[in-house]
C-alpha cells in the first residue's frame, strides 16, 4: 500500500485529493492493468470483471462512457462498441488498497459475452455448479454474426 492511501485511512469524509495524484499512488499490476468490477448502480447486481489501464480509466471518467483494456486484443475495448450493450458510468471508486475499482455502471442490456445479464452465471456448490440465469439474447446477435 503507498503511503497515500495509508494517509487516506483516517481522512474524514468530503476530504479531497487530486485525481491524477490518486492515480500516480494506485497499484497497477506489472502490465499496467488494474481490475474493475461493474456494478448496476441501482441493484448493486454484480455485472462483469475487466480489466482497465489509465488511459482506459481516464478515458471513461471524462466520457462517462466505459472503456476497458481488451488483453485479448491489446487495445481498448468501449464496452459495447460491437454488442450495442454500452455501460454508462454513474461512480467510480477506488479500493482502501488502490489495486481494483468498483464502477457503479448503468448497463444497457446484457452485460456477458454469453447474452446473460452477468458474467457470474455459475454458481459454486461444494459438490456441483449450477447454471442460474438463461442469456437474454442469443450471442450470435450480439455480435451480429447472424
Amino acid at each position: 500500500m503507498t503511503d497515500l492511501f495509508k494517509q487516506l485511512e483516517p481522512a474524514p469524509q468530503g476530504t479531497r485529493e487530486p485525481t491524477n495524484t490518486l492515480l500516480d499512488a494506485a497499484r497497477w499490476n506489472e502490465d499496467g492493468l488494474m481490475p474493475a468490477i461493474a456494478q448496476q448502480h441501482e441493484s448493486g447486481e454484480v455485472l462483469m470483471m475487466a480489466w482497465m489501464n489509465r488511459a482506459a480509466l481516464e478515458e471513461t471518467l471524462a466520457t462517462g462512457r466505459v472503456c476497458y483494456w481488451s488483453r485479448s486484443r491489446g487495445k481498448p475495448w468501449r464496452k459495447g462498441e460491437s454488442s450495442g450493450q454500452v455501460q454508462k458510468l454513474v461512480a467510480a471508486h477506488l479500493d482502501c488498497d488502490g489495486d481494483t475499482l468498483l464502477l457503479s455502471v448503468d448497463q444497457q442490456g446484457p452485460a456477458c459475452h454469453t447474452g446473460r445479464r452477468s458474467c457470474f452465471y455459475v454458481a459454486l456448490g461444494e459438490e456441483t455448479a449450477e447454471v442460474g440465469s438463461a442469456p437474454l439474447m442469443d450471442p450470435a446477435e450480439l455480435y451480429g454474426q447472424r
